[in-house]
């Protein structure tokens, strides 16, 4: 059985704050607000997964009110997440994901995301994507206000 998944997560940008993309400590003056590391990349490609094998979404299995997940890097919650495919008899096909932020500029940063993702789902790193774009000056995200991630997967069992 093949089934797809899809979502995305948003923070608000504030100083003060380590910006984490894809498990990746980003040099940013500003970082993402959230109860965990606040990683939007990690967090959409998470949702995902959880949609795609019908077991809700991230809220019901990471809980922003347990303080269990305060300050957590959302590596773990990658783990608890590749547990969950694995005792549902689902591995990974392939991922696709795309960050939506201002600055800075993504590009060498990406390669170390994908490799943090595909070892943390234990995959092939060209079973994942991660592209990045700004918003030209548009919008919330064009303002520096906050960032967003969206994510597309492919899961089989």
């Amino acid at each position: 059985m093949i089934r797809i998944g899809q979502s995305e997560d948003i923070h608000r940008l504030v100083e003060g704050r380590d910006l984490i993309l894809g498990g990746v400590k980003i040099e940013s003056d500003l970082g993402l607000l959230g109860h965990s590391d606040a990683d939007v990349l990690l967090h959409a490609i998470i949702e995902a997964l959880i949609g795609a094998m019908g077991l809700y979404d991230i809220g019901k299995h990471f809980s922003d009110k347990d303080d269990k997940y305060k300050g957590i890097s959302s590596l773990i919650l990658l783990d608890e997440t590749y547990m969950l495919l694995k005792d549902n008899g689902y591995h990974v096909v392939n991922i696709d994901s795309l960050v939506m932020i201002e600055k800075p500029k993504l590009a060498p940063y990406i390669d170390k995301m994908r490799e943090n993702i595909s070892d943390h789902l234990k995959i092939d790193v060209d079973q994942v994507n991660v592209k990045a774009t700004c918003a030209e000056g548009l919008g919330f995200i064009g303002e520096r206000k906050g960032a967003k991630a969206q994510a597309v997967v492919l899961i089989e069992r």
